[in-house]
């Protein structure tokens, strides 16, 4: 994830990699498409499957977004996404689980 948003570039602000999706908070920089951001990300994350015996599709086609408002909290938008194993019940707090990070400065 990282390393596709870096070539994207996208301005990655935090992620959260669930056994059944995943999340993403980022902002595009300099006319970045998130189309081939996404494409790569799965591509890139599907041959690693694959070279660890997974088999088939890993991934289902196209991908839901939702465009932050102006009046929308990006760190309600990012306590929300690292929340979702907690509210999975995989893990008892956030910072336990492997598979998120945040880039955010803490507030």
């Amino acid at each position: 994830m990282e390393a596709e948003a870096a070539r994207a570039p996208v301005d990655l602000h935090v992620y959260c990699v669930m056994p059944d999706h995943v999340h993403v908070l980022l902002t595009p920089l300099d006319g970045a498409n998130i189309v081939r951001f996404v494409q790569a990300v799965k591509s890139r994350t599907t041959h690693a499957y694959w070279a660890l015996g997974g088999e088939g599709k890993l991934w289902q086609r196209g991908f839901f977004d939702h465009v932050v408002r102006r009046d929308e909290s990006t760190s309600r938008i990012a306590e929300y996404i690292l929340a979702n194993p907690v509210r999975a019940g995989l893990v008892e707090s956030a910072l336990a689980y492997p598979f998120s990070r945040s880039f955010l400065p803490p507030e």
